[in-house]
């Protein structure tokens, strides 16, 4: 098949079961391109609709989101995980409003300069936004990929990143590409999906390599396998009536400028913390152990529940808050504290 039929054949397959109905696709800006692209990596469509609406709601433009206190972009991205996207998302917004005079750069080498704006992300901003003729290589997109031509090897190993980056190059049409775009992105999500394909009612059934030989699901090559490294840590929730002691973590490193709690080496350091921090400890509980895995560690998170009565009346540090448990302040939470604050209640 050619690149010419290739794309023929997506962009009808595209007018009837292409989804078109997205938050993200009304009303077309390079805005919502860009956060919606943001939240889908590493994350379903169905769990980032309702992120995206309350993203737009609360931060309709670039300006805003640039002007933002961190803690409500936090706040607003609590549980979609992968943090740094939330920093990077604002840091490129008060770039293109000062740099840019609030416009997004229409090249893609402008575009990738920016922060968390890799190839794949410029590539849909500016085919779907901007009908550009630029190629996207999104997990869904290597998908359909590698199992056409039947690439051999992991996605993400150079040598087959760039054979499909050139693949994708090659087969992207000079003409609706922001159809062809959502059109592939739509296929690999709906009909060449990781473990069921549904082949038969793909449109470029006939010419795949994988289908051809019966090795769909071999396709694409998994990351090769390593053990995760094990971490555990201490988590005491200091509460005191109905709110529970949280610190702000540095702007650097894990869980970087989220809010979270007291993170101990064991369970004989409770003590000298409470009287650290002024708190005279009352009665203390332990709670069910939390695993929490990263894409480099795996985390035990050892939970105690601890009523106390603070010494004074306002931390001292400015960094620490009461977080209230009934009218909860808008802050960034990190995604198990979040859930062991649910335990409090």
């Amino acid at each position: 098949m050619t690149e010419k039929s290739f794309a023929q054949k997506v962009l009808a397959w595209y007018e009837q079961h292409g989804r078109k109905h997205l938050p993200w696709q009304q009303d077309i800006t390079p805005y919502k391109v860009w956060v919606s692209e943001i939240m889908l990596q590493q994350t379903q469509v169905s769990t980032v609709i309702n992120y995206f609406s309350r993203f737009m709601e609360a931060l309709p433009t670039i300006k805003s989101l640039a002007e933002a206190p961190q803690d409500e972009v936090l706040h607003l991205w609590t549980g979609l995980g992968y943090y740094t996207r939330a920093r990077n998302l604002q840091k490129t917004a008060q770039i293109i409003q000062h740099e840019y005079q609030g416009n997004f750069p229409n090249t893609l080498e402008a575009l990738i300069k920016l922060p968390g704006v890799g190839r794949s992300t410029a590539g849909a901003i500016l085919s779907l936004s901007m009908n550009q003729r630029a190629a996207i290589l999104d997990g869904n997109v290597k998908r359909v990929l590698c199992r056409y031509f039947a690439i051999e090897g992991y996605p993400g190993d150079a040598k087959v990143s760039n054979k499909l980056w050139q693949l994708a190059e090659d087969l992207t049409p000079y003409e609706r590409v922001n159809h062809y775009t959502q059109a592939m992105m739509d296929i690999g999500a709906t009909v060449c999906t990781r473990s069921k394909p549904v082949c038969l009612i793909c449109p470029v059934q006939t010419d795949c390599q994988a289908r051809k030989y019966a090795s769909i699901t071999d396709y694409p090559h998994p990351k090769p396998k390593k053990e995760l490294p094990k971490k555990q840590t201490v988590m005491p929730l200091f509460k005191c009536q109905n709110s529970v002691l949280l610190y702000q973590r540095p702007n650097i490193g894990l869980w970087a400028g989220l809010w979270s709690l007291p993170e101990l080496g064991s369970y004989d350091e409770i003590e000298k913390y409470a009287q650290q921090q002024g708190l005279q400890m009352i009665k203390l509980k332990p709670l069910e152990k939390l695993i929490h895995t990263f894409s480099h560690f795996q985390l035990t998170i050892e939970p105690y529940l601890i009523e106390v009565i603070p010494a004074i009346n306002e931390i001292a540090e400015s960094k620490k808050i009461w977080y209230n448990l009934i009218e909860p302040q808008r802050l960034g939470l990190a995604a198990p504290v979040k859930k062991l604050l649910t335990k409090v209640i």
